[in-house]
C-alpha cells in the first residue's frame, strides 16, 4: 500500500480508516486534531497520527481530503506546503471544485469524489473525476481507496458531479423524509408513533436488500407487487399521474443540482 496522508477522521474519514487498516501492509499517517475511536483502532494496527500539518512526512504519495468542507480555505495555507507536488490528492469535499483544490494544489494530480453517507457503514456509492494533471491509474487508484465505501463509478466531467449530488449524495435525505411522511400517514391511519415509524423504516430497509440482491430492475420489481385493480395499483395511479412522484422528484433534484453549481461557484 503507498504511504497515505488521511486529513480529517470523521464519519467518513474514519470509515475509511477503517477499511484500509484491516490491511496489515497499511502505510497510513492520519492528520486531525482530536483521537476519535477510528484513529485509536488505527494507531493500535500501526497508523501514525498526528496533529500538526509541520509532522507531515514528506515521502506522502496520496493526500485524502476528508475535513468539514467549510475548513479546506482555513488549513490548506498550512497543508498545501507540506504534500509534495506529485502526490495524489482525492477529496471527499461536498461542494468543492476542482478549481478550488487546484488553488490549494495546483500541480499535483488531483481526484475529486462524491460519497454519500451510507458510505460511512460500507453501503454508500461514490462517482469520482479528475483534473488535468490525474491519469487513468490516479482514477484507479483513487477508485481502490473507496471502494471499501461501497462501489465507485467515474463521470466523465466535473459537472456531472454536481448531477450526483442532486441523486445519491442528497438522496438518503429524500428516503428519510419518505419514511418520515410514510410514518406519519400512518399514524393518520390509526397505527400507533411506534408501529407507523417501525413498518415504515423496515419496509424501506427490506425493500433497499431486495433491490441490491434481485437481478430484476426497479420497473419489474415494482410490477411484482402490483396486482392488478389491487391495493398497490390504486397508490401508484396516485403516484404515477402528471403531476406525481415523477416530476416531484424532477423538481427535487434539480433544485439540488442548481444549489450545488451555486455552492461550487461560490
Amino acid at each position: 500500500m503507498p504511504n497515505i496522508l488521511l486529513i480529517g477522521a470523521g464519519k467518513m474519514g474514519g470509515a475509511m480508516l477503517r477499511s484500509w487498516t484491516q490491511d496489515s501492509n497499511n502505510n497510513i499517517t492520519v492528520l486531525d486534531p482530536g483521537e476519535t475511536e477510528a484513529i485509536k483502532v488505527a494507531v493500535q494496527a500501526g497508523a501514525t497520527h498526528i496533529t500538526q500539518s509541520s509532522d507531515i512526512s514528506t515521502d506522502i504519495q496520496i493526500a485524502v481530503l476528508a475535513i468539514k468542507p467549510q475548513l479546506f480555505k482555513k488549513i490548506m495555507p498550512d497543508i498545501a506546503p507540506h504534500i509534495p507536488t506529485e502526490a495524489l490528492i482525492i477529496s471527499v469535499l461536498a461542494g468543492t471544485s476542482l478549481s478550488s483544490l487546484e488553488a490549494g494544489f495546483p500541480k499535483n494530480p488531483i481526484i475529486r469524489a462524491m460519497p454519500n453517507t451510507p458510505a460511512s457503514i460500507g453501503k454508500g456509492i461514490t462517482a469520482v473525476t479528475g483534473n488535468k494533471n490525474s491519469t487513468k491509474a490516479h482514477l484507479n487508484t483513487a477508485i481502490q481507496l473507496l471502494s471499501p465505501c461501497g462501489p465507485v463509478r467515474p463521470v466523465k466531467n466535473e459537472d456531472l458531479i454536481d448531477a450526483v449530488t442532486a441523486i445519491s449524495g442528497s438522496g438518503p435525505a429524500y428516503v428519510f423524509y419518505l419514511v418520515e411522511a410514510l410514518a406519519a400517514s400512518g399514524m393518520k391511519l390509526g397505527l400507533t408513533p411506534e408501529d407507523a415509524q417501525a413498518f415504515a423504516k423496515h419496509m424501506v430497509v427490506g425493500a433497499g436488500a431486495l433491490l441490491e440482491s434481485s437481478e430484476e430492475d426497479p420497473s419489474q420489481l415494482r410490477r411484482n407487487v402490483t396486482s392488478p385493480n389491487g391495493t398497490t395499483q390504486a397508490a401508484l395511479d396516485v403516484l404515477m399521474d402528471e403531476a406525481g412522484l415523477a416530476q416531484l422528484m424532477h423538481k427535487t433534484t434539480r433544485a439540488a443540482y442548481s444549489r450545488a453549481q451555486a455552492l461550487a461557484k461560490e
